[in-house]
């Protein structure tokens, strides 16, 4: 009786550990990238490094006109909004709030949702304005904002609604850290609640575009906002996580 039953045990090991070793062998290998300190991740598709807003277009669909000097873009007038379209990924911005007004702009996540950047390192006011907000969604869980003047960093991923019919059936969410920081932990949302959202505020042709395909792809751009206070930006890259990365197409034709 014994033997019989050490028989099976010995048998169903082995048979769960032969398992367990083709499940292994089933998996693909991970992927290696570079991701050398002070560089980009190799993986990463760069928005802007210093050099060109070239990946970026106004609102109208054409030429951004923000200006670049010494490595760095200033804010200048209206949004501007990446070629790229993603759906899941993680987006890095490096970024300084001038000392003279409220050095509002912000991180507009497929032109819905924005990370709050703003002139308001060291306060405690339970504002929607301040730094590491979800804008309207949820306050940062600290203020990790730096003075004015001093460089900083966002990293978030994000996670995109999914869509049905052009209407939201799964929240999107959002995780955010503000300077290695973390301030927004895997937050929730679904439909915008932004008045300024580039498809409501200044909207253009080519936005409501870019709005029907985000409805029907689940893809969508990254706006960086203009809410006249000259914040600069040095470095904007996109990781996408998932295969539904793209870039936009939009005639000559549509935008005249």
């Amino acid at each position: 009786m014994y033997k019989t039953l050490f028989s099976e045990i010995f048998v169903s090991t082995v048979v769960f550990c032969f398992g367990l070793s083709m499940a292994k062998c089933e998996e693909p290998p991970i992927k290696v990238i570079d991701a050398s300190q002070g560089k980009v991740p190799s993986d990463a598709i760069v928005l802007f490094d210093g050099h060109s807003a070239d990946a970026f277009v106004g609102v109208d669909g054409k030429p951004c006109t923000w200006p670049i000097k010494d490595g760095v873009m200033t804010v200048g007038t209206s949004f501007i909004v990446s070629k790229l379209h993603f759906r899941d990924a993680q987006i890095h911005a490096e970024f300084s709030v001038p000392a003279n007004g409220n050095g509002n702009s912000g991180l507009y996540i497929h032109g819905h949702y924005e990370m709050q950047i703003s002139n308001t390192a060291g306060s405690s006011e339970p504002s929607k304005e301040v730094i590491g907000s979800l804008y309207r969604y949820e306050l940062p869980l600290v203020n990790a904002g730096r003075p004015a003047n001093e460089w900083q960093s966002y990293d978030v991923i994000y996670r995109a609604p999914r869509y049905k019919d052009g209407k939201i059936i799964e929240p999107g969410t959002v995780t955010a850290l503000l300077n290695g920081v973390l301030v927004q932990n895997h937050v929730a949302f679904t439909e915008p609640r932004s008045p300024y959202t580039p498809y409501v505020y200044n909207k253009t042709p080519y936005t409501l575009k870019i709005l029907e395909s985000l409805k029907r792809t689940e893809s969508g751009p990254l706006y960086l906002q203009d809410h006249q206070s000259p914040v600069r930006y040095r470095s904007v890259w996109i990781r996408p996580l998932d295969e539904h990365a793209s870039v936009f197409q939009f005639s000559a034709i549509e935008k005249n």
